[in-house]
């Protein structure tokens, strides 16, 4: 199987502009997806961010399972590091969201004031990888559509300023991955959540990848939605075979890249229910 990887030239240059605009900013707004919330960090948003502060901001909490993203919440809080899990749907992000960065820039803010200097809008940068939602977020914080939105990557090419209220202005960048993946594991959990683009990588290895987790964790939903049975999921039963089987109950007989594509889209889209791909056990169980 031939590595997932993708990093084209214009992610470069995104990455090279937000390392210039960042002394522009009070705060980083770092978006990544609830349902794989380690796996959708970008490291080079760390290196570049410094000791500029930093707010992670889970988005797609409603497709995500909530027990498991309040474990994230309180792993990033264990490790001091801002955390706020969204629904980017929801009507109080703007609210959430302006007052939990007023809290970490308090001690700046106070400061400011005590100088006597006249208040000026937060200033936050935006980023996160492709098709994170980071534009459907910017545009319930704005109040208008002012970002194109679309359930793919790469809708977002250029970098623009936002002004959502007195007090927040925001940066919109490009989403960005990094140029080489720590390992195939995150690669595809980004492939699955679509942040990679889909027709850069083998669909059936993706989809075997997450039949691996709905198998041991999904089964129940797996089950409801593609009509299978106990015996589906026998030992003897191999991942690859119970694929097949429910590339036929969709409908796509024997084809196995159609059922793939559909297995990861459904999984996607919130059809097997609300499914966290990655937990901070499993951080635990890697470095034991």
């Amino acid at each position: 199987m031939a590595d997932i990887q993708w990093f084209p030239g214009h992610m470069a240059k995104a990455l090279r502009l937000i390392r210039e605009k960042m002394s522009q900013v009070d705060i980083v707004f770092e978006l990544v997806d609830a349902r794989i919330p380690y796996s959708s960090q970008n490291p080079e948003v760390a290196l570049a961010a410094g000791q500029k502060p930093r707010l992670l901001i889970l988005t797609k909490a409603d497709l995500a399972d909530p027990n498991i993203t309040q474990q994230w919440l309180d792993y990033f809080n264990h490790h001091n590091q801002a955390a706020i899990a969204l629904d980017s749907r929801g009507n109080k992000i703007k609210g959430q969201v302006t007052s939990t960065v007023k809290r970490i820039l308090h001690d700046k803010l106070a400061a400011e004031k005590d100088k006597g200097m006249k208040k000026r809008p937060i200033r936050a940068m935006c980023v996160g990888v492709p098709n994170v939602g980071k534009s459907t977020l910017l545009n319930h914080l704005v109040g208008k559509n002012v970002a194109a939105t679309a359930n793919r990557p790469g809708v977002t090419t250029g970098q623009q300023w936002l002004r959502s209220s007195a007090d927040l202005e925001l940066l919109d960048t490009p989403g960005v991955l990094w140029p080489k993946f720590a390992n195939q594991d995150q690669a595809k959990l980004l492939a699955i959540s679509g942040a990679i683009k889909d027709s850069l990588y083998p669909k059936d290895d993706v989809a075997l990848y997450a039949l691996q987790y709905l198998r041991k964790f999904r089964q129940k939903e797996l089950m409801n939605r593609y009509r299978l049975s106990e015996q589906d999921f026998e030992e003897s039963v191999s991942d690859a075979d119970l694929l097949l089987t429910i590339t036929a109950k969709m409908g796509f007989r024997d084809d196995y890249d159609r059922g793939s594509e559909r297995l990861i889209f459904e999984i996607r889209r919130g059809k097997l229910g609300k499914i966290s791909l990655e937990s901070p056990q499993d951080l635990s169980d890697k470095q034991e």
